[in-house]
């Protein structure tokens, strides 16, 4: 079991180290492909540079999970409470989603200023997963525990508190992990719009201006710090979803195995 969680380790040691010797045997120069040890060096050398431009890309990540699940969340709660507003405003969520943001980001700039155009692109991509499977585990609700709750008198937002919320659960917890990733991913790519007209403090706008100035090196280390904030936000959500479920559901419970 312990080797088998050690291979993935492994297997990227291997890569690196093969990277590294195809740098140092091909004589690569760095503005063509770093080595892994020149963008360590990189790393250190801008540590106070891309640490806060990490910062500014963290907060707009945080920021825009936190509307997307705030907004995304009570609007499936009124879509459940009341199908004729589902059928209404749902295709336009849809829309919205299949609009690719990269198309949308250079309007929003027009409009708003970056900092604002930057988290509301964050805000559109993460907005629909959470919408979505709340309002899917919401109706996924056993219809004989509504049934119950109907044969003793529950009201609509009792039924709402005290079971379809509970049941919906799993399916908003999964919606919330895939919307982690996405709100950093409209995050970077709306960065990457206002570092092309110039404007932007975040670790996408660095890469632009690195890009600008074959600074390949500082290109490498920003993308592992994205790669980083990345997988940090997915493990957060991850240990967070099997706390609130590990002592009720299974799937959880498979996970503590």
């Amino acid at each position: 079991m312990r080797s088998a969680r050690l291979l993935p380790l492994l297997t990227f040691a291997a890569l690196l180290l093969g990277w590294e010797a195809l740098v140092q045997i091909q004589n690569i120069p760095p503005y063509v492909l770093p080595a892994p040890t020149r963008i360590l060096v990189t790393l250190r050398e801008d540590c106070a540079l891309l640490s806060a431009a990490l910062l500014v890309t963290l907060k707009i990540t945080v920021l825009a999970l936190a509307l997307a699940t705030s907004i995304g969340v009570a609007l499936a709660i009124l879509f459940a409470q009341w199908s004729w507003l589902e059928r209404t405003f749902f295709p336009i969520a849809v829309i919205l989603q299949v609009t690719p943001i990269i198309a949308i980001a250079p309007l929003l700039l027009i409009y708003l200023d970056a900092d604002t155009a930057v988290l509301a692109c964050a805000f559109l991509v993460a907005f629909f997963p959470i919408l979505s499977n709340t309002a899917l585990g919401l109706s996924s609700t056993d219809h004989n525990l509504r049934d119950l709750f109907d044969l003793y008198g529950a009201s609509p937002w009792q039924q709402m508190y005290l079971l379809r919320l509970p049941s919906a659960l799993p399916y908003f917890l999964g919606g919330l992990r895939i919307a982690g990733g996405l709100a950093l991913i409209g995050a970077i790519a709306a960065e990457i719009a206002a570092g092309a007209s110039g404007q932007g403090a975040g670790l996408a706008y660095r890469i632009v201006e690195a890009g600008y100035r074959l600074n390949i090196p500082r290109m490498f280390a920003a993308l592992v710090l994205i790669s980083v904030a990345g997988i940090s936000i997915w493990l957060v959500l991850e240990l967070v979803t099997n706390q609130l479920l590990k002592r009720w559901h299974d799937s959880a419970r498979d996970l503590s195995r």
